[in-house]
């Protein structure tokens, strides 16, 4: 018999929840965090009071404000949701030292070390919950199961403040799996989705029972075989302790459909630095740049292209960002536009030391420049962290009449044209 001795733990509504905590008045009351109802912009989490309404994460912030009027909207402070996940991950860590964090509000646990001491990982997931309720007053719900989809899948099951506890022989899951929607997979999208409701398929044990030959028919060989697999309860990945960033990347709504070209370009090298910036935090280089445009009826596109070398020079990736963007062809209206990078591997630090340079051939006068920058980066991100990142600012931001001038809170900028 398979052993259960995976855990999925999903903290309840956690933004709202943290408003709550922190502001008892909240508590009882439907409260939406993300942007507010009168500007652009998406719900980052609504409270189970709110949730009664029809608002849901990722829905138009005037949309939840249509469907919960009396709603208190609130700003993100994600650095006070940070502060909280950090306190969460470390209890966990004094239960077993195999977690995998997915986000800054749930984490997978393998506590199969722990099963010789304490045979039964239902106790496991219950002093988990009771810790996290002590030491934050914070509720979390949790699944036990024998692997990380079914644990996922079983910590959804009773939100909130609830404990799901799949059945470790194999006709049990099956029977578990069965009357759920196949919605319930990874995976399985609207567009996934859709196509099975069209073939009929609408729960798990229709999918468990759809031949092979048919599945790969309606979705292609690769997701049938993954979706079929899941459907039957199978899943073998490990809980995996060191989670690396596979991309990293910063995107901005603007208030207004903006089809300003000067002001697209500089919102774009400010995104491409914001970037940068994170790459040699992480200490990290890209292989692959990204840019994201949505417009004005929603339509959006993503152009990508290599980067030869990988790199978190800030020159070169808002020279990426700028050559991407000018591929669109024709001005239209934007509601949106993004800047990242992925294909990430580990590098050298900007600004860490080298061999002086002796010889003056193209290869190293290259290597050269890209040591100037690689400081020139260094010098930058010193500043901004000391004066605020409006200290400097790259491009044309003294000029176009003062539509977008700013001030860092120094009271002054400078500003450098973009490099090409």
């Amino acid at each position: 018999m398979t052993v259960c001795h995976i855990l999925h733990f999903d903290m309840d509504a956690f933004f709202a929840a943290v408003e709550q905590l922190d502001n008892p008045s909240l508590r009882g009351l439907p409260v939406i965090v993300g942007a507010p109802p009168d500007r652009r912009g998406v719900v980052c989490t609504a409270s189970y009071e709110a949730r009664k309404f029809g608002v849901r994460s990722a829905m138009p912030s005037r949309t939840a404000y249509r469907l919960c009027p009396h709603g208190v909207f609130l700003p993100v402070r994600m650095a006070r949701y940070a502060e909280l996940s950090r306190r969460i991950m470390a209890i966990c860590e004094r239960l077993t030292p195999v977690i995998e964090q997915v986000s800054v509000d749930e984490a997978f646990l393998d506590v199969a070390g722990l099963l010789k001491r304490r045979p039964c990982p239902v106790d496991v997931a219950r002093q988990l919950r009771l810790m996290i309720r002590d030491e934050t007053g914070l509720t979390a719900s949790v699944g036990v199961a024998p692997n990380k989809f079914l644990a996922k899948l079983a910590s959804d099951f009773r939100k909130p403040d609830g404990l799901t506890v799949v059945p470790a022989d194999e006709r049990d899951i099956l029977a578990f799996l069965a009357p759920l929607p196949v919605t319930r997979i990874w995976g399985v999208g609207q567009v996934t989705g859709r196509l099975l409701a069209e073939a009929g398929i609408r729960t798990i044990g229709q999918l468990q029972l759809t031949p092979q030959e048919r599945l790969c028919n309606i979705l292609g060989p690769r997701a049938a075989w993954n979706l079929q697999r899941l459907a039957l309860g199978r899943d073998d990945r490990p809980v995996v302790v060191s989670r690396e960033e596979k991309s990293i990347s910063n995107e901005l709504t603007f208030e207004h459909d903006c089809q300003d070209p000067e002001l697209l370009r500089q919102t774009l090298i400010e995104l491409a630095e914001k970037v940068g910036r994170r790459l040699r935090q992480a200490g990290k280089l890209a292989a692959t740049a990204h840019v994201k445009l949505r417009f004005h009826d929603f339509t959006t596109v993503t152009r990508q292209q290599a980067m030869q070398p990988a790199t978190a020079s800030d020159r070169l990736l808002v020279r990426e960002a700028l050559t991407l963007f000018e591929r669109e062809e024709g001005p239209r209206p934007l509601r949106l536009i993004g800047f990242g990078v992925s294909k990430l591997s580990g590098g050298e630090l900007a600004g860490s030391p080298r061999q002086p340079l002796l010889f003056s051939d193209p290869s190293e006068l290259m290597e050269e420049a890209d040591q100037r920058n690689a400081e020139l980066d260094s010098v930058v991100d010193d500043l901004r962290e000391r004066y605020g990142v409006g200290i400097l600012r790259r491009g044309r931001w003294d000029k176009g009449g003062g539509r977008i001038k700013k001030k860092s809170r120094a009271g002054s900028f400078f500003s450098w044209e973009a490099f090409g």
